[in-house]
């Protein structure tokens, strides 16, 4: 592995770079607006987030993502930086490192969707992919640090990690005997309404992490999401099988069946 430190004027940002993989984005963070927390950290902690995700992406290369401070919750913006990077606001400070990884694991998860304006009828999905992306993070960040954690002496620390995610679970709870085809069928026509959720979100998370957790490579096809995305409202079904059309591998192809089915959707003739 190597390592390299970037000094400029307003903005201080390593990155590593893998011999064996695609190397993660750079992670551009600005300074002195978190509390005290030292930048170096920070980019410890995000790089980590990141390295759970990024290896699993379809993309093999994104633009940077710059950091800053915000005050009304996490981002990421629809605009771009003056030479294509990522916007993204995270809501925290000090060294609260999990919610870091977790707000940025979130807003990561927009970038692999490929995010994108355009109609917002089945933004509540891609919302639940997002939290489904941090909890991912999380418990993979706790597994990985047990062995390779940024600094020896955060080794104790890689737990903090899965237990904030597993707060949030226990906090909304799936609701007992119920499939993923009933819960869609009971609250279909109010998704929309309220796309960011949280209780709803992570309740629906729960159910899709063990997806991912057991075939990570699936989060390539969340690439493929927002490909067919205009202004045009759709129902969950063709946004299902516009999804699908978009997928590159059969691998993906196979994926987006699966969560169809789950949902108990099988046609665009249905809503």
């Amino acid at each position: 592995m190597k390592y390299y430190q970037v000094v400029t004027l307003s903005f201080i940002f390593t990155f590593n770079i893998w011999a064996d993989q695609k190397p993660i984005p750079q992670i551009i963070i600005k300074p002195n607006i978190w509390g005290g927390a030292s930048t170096k950290d920070i980019q410890k902690i995000l790089n980590s987030a990141a390295g759970q995700l990024w290896p699993h992406a379809y993309q093999t290369k994104l633009s940077p993502i710059k950091i800053e401070r915000s005050r009304t919750g996490p981002i990421v913006l629809y605009r771009r930086g003056e030479k294509g990077e990522y916007l993204m606001r995270l809501d925290t400070e000090k060294t609260f490192w999990s919610q870091y990884a977790f707000q940025f694991a979130h807003e990561f998860g927009h970038i692999i969707c490929g995010y994108k304006k355009g109609d917002q009828s089945n933004l509540w999905f891609e919302e639940t992919l997002c939290e489904t992306a941090s909890l991912y993070a999380l418990r993979e960040m706790t597994k990985e640090w047990k062995t390779k954690p940024p600094y020896p002496n955060w080794k104790s620390y890689g737990q903090a990690f899965a237990k904030y995610a597993q707060d949030r679970l226990k906090k909304y709870p799936w609701p007992d005997d119920q499939s993923i085809g009933d819960w869609f069928l009971a609250k279909k026509y109010n998704l929309a309404q309220q796309p960011a959720n949280r209780g709803r979100n992570v309740q629906l998370a729960s159910r899709l992490l063990p997806l991912f957790e057991e075939k990570p490579s699936r989060w390539g096809a969340c690439a493929f999401i927002n490909v067919k995305k205009t202004n045009k409202r759709r129902s969950f079904s063709t946004y299902l099988e516009d999804w699908k059309k978009s997928c590159k591998t059969a691998e993906q192809i196979k994926f987006v069946e699966k969560i169809a089915l789950l949902f108990k959707v099988h046609s665009t003739k249905n809503p």
